[in-house]
């Protein structure tokens, strides 16, 4: 298989890892492989693997649930469920998808408190870690997506999971354009970390109510900073 996804584009990594997933016949909820064997078909570095499977995360085309392994999330080519979501995000102002996020986060992590397992927990600090150590924007904006997605899946439930993704793959339709950065990257003192804490401790205690408090208010933060209106 390798040969043939060579001749496609041995240049572009999401190009081999998508054609993989779409030769290989892989449908809807389907398991690929773990990272170790997918790095040898395809003849990548892990780093690279990863990079691709965050790619293809970002679309929608794949999911991802730790301590169970990497989904695909709509057809064999990770497109045609997709675009109907794409286009709603393209017909979506910036501001009203955050309060379709203050309506659906919250009540996710209330549920992420009460049913976080161990193995969730973890993946929510180290995505809280990488994100503090980013060396740009676009980094710590791969990291906070891993950390509300693995609230998403600390949830236990696969239903507010797939909402989740299909609020993200909305979410990053949307033109956001209006937004301006002022630094390289996020400072110390940036507003997120302190919240992202905030979020993680509440479901780490166990707490729903405060977890649900703790979503809202980082998410009221985050819009009132782009946009200073909530």
């Amino acid at each position: 298989m390798l040969a043939e996804l060579k001749a496609i584009d041995i240049n572009d990594p999401v190009s081999r890892l998508r054609s993989f997933i779409a030769e290989g016949g892989y449908k809807a909820g389907g398991r690929l492989p773990p990272e170790r064997e997918l790095t040898d078909e395809l003849g990548m570095t892990r780093s690279t693997l990863r990079k691709a499977l965050d790619a293809l995360e970002r679309e929608g085309a794949i999911w991802r649930h730790v301590g169970k392994g990497t989904f695909v999330a709509s057809a064999a080519n990770g497109r045609s469920s997709g675009g109907a979501l794409v286009e709603l995000g393209r017909q979506l102002t910036p501001f009203r998808m955050m309060r379709a996020r203050l309506a659906i986060e919250p009540a996710i992590a209330k549920e992420a408190a009460i049913n976080a397992s161990g193995a969730g927990l973890t993946h929510m600090n180290v995505a809280m870690e990488r994100a503090h150590s980013a060396s740009n924007w676009q980094d710590y904006e791969t990291q906070d997506d891993v950390f509300h997605r693995a609230i998403a899946e600390a949830s236990d439930n696969l239903l507010l999971l797939s909402l989740f993704d299909q609020l993200n793959v909305v979410r990053r339709a949307v033109a956001w354009g209006s937004v301006v950065r002022q630094s390289e990257k996020p400072t110390a003192d940036h507003s997120s970390f302190r919240e992202h804490e905030a979020i993680s401790a509440a479901i780490e205690k166990r707490d729903p109510d405060l977890a649900y408090e703790a979503m809202r208010s980082h998410l009221r933060s985050v819009a009132a900073r782009l946009f200073g209106e909530v």
